[in-house]
This record gives C-alpha cells, sequence and structure tokens, in this order.
C-alpha cells in the first residue's frame, strides 16, 4: 500500500483493523516526542480519519505499559459517559483502534511501535488562552478528566515515565549535567544555572508533600498543557484531552500546575522576547474557578493549600528540564534552531519572576476561590 508518506509504512496500516477504501496519509500536528500522522478513509462513502502514532522508544521504554494505560483510562471514561447518556461519546474520549489480531499496537518491520485512535472531527485546540472564560473551560476540563478517574479501580496504573515528576531527581540529574559539561555549554548558561540551583529548595515543595504523604496520589495527566485539550469548533466547549502517553499515578497539583503554567501567560514557551512572558492574574482567576467547578468536590485542604505553589513548580521542572537537555546535548525535546533549549529555559524563568513580583496577589485570588468552591 502506497501511503503517500514515505515515514509511515504502508504495511503499519493494513496490521490494523481499519476497512473501507485508503485515500491519503499524511504529517500531522507539532509534538515534541512522537511522530503522527492522519490518514483518510472511503467507508461506503462515508470519509473517516484515522491518527497514527509512531511510539518514541527513547522517551517511552515499555511502549506495551503505555497502551495497556491508555486502554484502561479510555475505557472507564467511555464507561462512565454511556452510564451518565452522554451524547456524542465517541468524541469525548480517545478511541483505540486495535490491530487485526486484537492487539492495542502493531510493530514495523523495523521493530518500532505504532498505535491508531479515531480522529475526533470538529475540534481544535488553543495556543494561547485569550479571555478568562477560555481559561476557565479549559480548567474544567481539567478538572473534569481527573474526577472521572479518581474512581479507577487497582491494579495501579504502570509508570510510563519513572519519575518524570521527580524535582529532587530531575535536580541530581540537572547538577551531574552540569559537573559532566559533556558539550561545553555551562559557559553559556552559567545565569540560568545559578537561578536554577537557588530555587532547588522551593522546586521541591509538590513532590516532598506527595512523597511524605502530605497529599495523596492520584492518576493524573502528567502533562496538561492547553493543546492537549480538543474544543469543539461550534459551541466552543472542551470536548476530550488527549495525548494520554504520561497518565499515571501522580498528584492531580502536576496537571493543575501545567495548566497555570500555559494558560496564565499569552507568550508560548519558545517566545524569546521576555518582556511579552507575563503572569495575568485575571486568567488565573478563570482558570481556577473552572478547575475546582469539577475538582472542588474530591481534592482535600493540602491539596488545595498547595494551588498557587503549583504553578511555579511545574513551570520551574520545565526550565529545569529544558536547561538539562541543553547541557546534555538537546537529546529529549526536538529543537528548531541552535539554542532553542536556552531560549525556552530563559522562557519559564520568566515566567517564574512574573509570578514572583505577584505572589501575594496569587496567594489570595487562590485562597478566596477554594472558599467559593468547598464541596
Amino acid at each position: 500500500m502506497d501511503t503517500g508518506c514515505s515515514a509511515l509504512p504502508g504495511e503499519v496500516l493494513g496490521r490494523f483493523a481499519l476497512y473501507g477504501e485508503f485515500e491519503f496519509a499524511e504529517p500531522f500536528g507539532s509534538g515534541h516526542i512522537n511522530h503522527t500522522y492522519r490518514s483518510r478513509w472511503n467507508q461506503a462513502g462515508v470519509r473517516v480519519r484515522y491518527i497514527h502514532q509512531r511510539i518514541n522508544e527513547q522517551v517511552f521504554l515499555r511502549p506495551n505499559e503505555v497502551m495497556e494505560n491508555i486502554e484502561r483510562v479510555t475505557m472507564h471514561i467511555a464507561e462512565k459517559l454511556e452510564r451518565e447518556g452522554t451524547p456524542d461519546r465517541s468524541r469525548r474520549v480517545l478511541s483505540v483502534v486495535p490491530s487485526r489480531e486484537g492487539k492495542l499496537w502493531v510493530r514495523d518491520d523495523e521493530g518500532g511501535w505504532w498505535r491508531t485512535y479515531l480522529f475526533i472531527e470538529g475540534t481544535h485546540s488553543l495556543e494561547v488562552a485569550q479571555s478568562p472564560a477560555e481559561a476557565r473551560f479549559l480548567g474544567k476540563s481539567v478538572g473534569r478528566f481527573q474526577k472521572q478517574l479518581a474512581d479507577l479501580a487497582e491494579p495501579r496504573l504502570h509508570e510510563t515515565i519513572p519519575d518524570f515528576h521527580d524535582m529532587e531527581k530531575r535536580y541530581a540529574r540537572f547538577y551531574d549535567a552540569v559537573s559532566r559539561d559533556v558539550c561545553n555549554r555551562v559557559k553559556d548558561v552559567e545565569a540560568e544555572i545559578a537561578f536554577i540551583r537557588e530555587n532547588e529548595e522551593r522546586g521541591t515543595v509538590l513532590i516532598r508533600a506527595l512523597k511524605g504523604g502530605a497529599i495523596p496520589e492520584r492518576i493524573c495527566h502528567n502533562d496538561t498543557k492547553m493543546n492537549n485539550i480538543l474544543i469543539d469548533d461550534e459551541d466552543k466547549e472542551a470536548r476530550c484531552v488527549v495525548d494520554l502517553d504520561t497518565v499515571m499515578p501522580g498528584t492531580s497539583l502536576f496537571d493543575l500546575g501545567d495548566l497555570i503554567r500555559t494558560v496564565t501567560t499569552r507568550a508560548g514557551e519558545d517566545e524569546r522576547d521576555l518582556s511579552k512572558v507575563v503572569f495575568e492574574g485575571g486568567l488565573f482567576e478563570g482558570l481556577i474557578h473552572g478547575y475546582l467547578s469539577e475538582a472542588g468536590e474530591f481534592l482535600l485542604p493540602a491539596e488545595k493549600a498547595l494551588i498557587a505553589e503549583s504553578g511555579r513548580n511545574i513551570t520551574q521542572i520545565m526550565g529545569l528540564r529544558f536547561l538539562t537537555d541543553y547541557l546534555e546535548g538537546d537529546r529529549y525535546y526536538q529543537t528548531a534552531r541552535p539554542g532553542h533549549n536556552p531560549d525556552r529555559c530563559r522562557n519559564q524563568i520568566a515566567l517564574m519572576k512574573s509570578m514572583d513580583a505577584q505572589w501575594q496577589a496569587i496567594l489570595d485570588l487562590s485562597a478566596g476561590i477554594c472558599k467559593q468552591h468547598r464541596p
């Protein structure tokens, strides 16, 4: 089969349980980690599209466990939506397409791991939240996702990337990268290294609370930047949370923190004009209202007390990860130019500084909103 896209092997499509007349395939999306394609099929006169991804085995060492997690999570949500009589269910949770042998993945002739989803039509994602109203429904969508999974039964989900948000271990790797300086890059990022060093104690607040039992372990997405939330083209409401590779045990605050990081500034993480990287309290207020409208009923007081800190914490961990990857030779994140990772790191540092300049207002807003959303 000629896919019209040389990077998507034809034998892969033939091994999935896909039916109808194949029309074409094309690269899709702009993710940092997996290679993604979209295909279109003619099924008795109806055009149906699918998403195909090759799972990055350098990031996800056990792709089978990634897919086992995704199957459990999507089936749990789908069953809950069905019990609730929710309409349009196929657009509210990812649908995994199995192989013709009933597996959750297909191996290509070179040993690569592939998966297929039904493409969710009539949706888009945001790169920037333009208003508190948009921030509110983004927060609500992630709060609802967490609530849908709050009662997922044992066994515990696999850790698809062990220690993904363990800031203590991230710092150990960072210090190792600085000491080895394999690419002779330390000299280019001395100011960034100094800032990350100075903020180590604060950066470990969430992980130490989780390890010490002050906050509970929960199932969370672990990568809730806003473009992982699909929005209906017509009614502009959130429909589905996608990119589920990192759904695993953690704290709900990891997800909220990443939302705060990406929603409360209109600057993308690649923005090099740091004067544009500004924390906006109005967006934060809308986001937290939306999130707590769903998550407020199950979050404990200790979790709510760390809402404000979660945003700064996840911003810091991303800055640390971008900087560490640069020192190690840009091995994890795809880069578009020399110095791309340091630019991303400086962007995250600028956002932290903007938060710090408004910290008391952030604390007051968080506390006030929590009082309004008591269960």
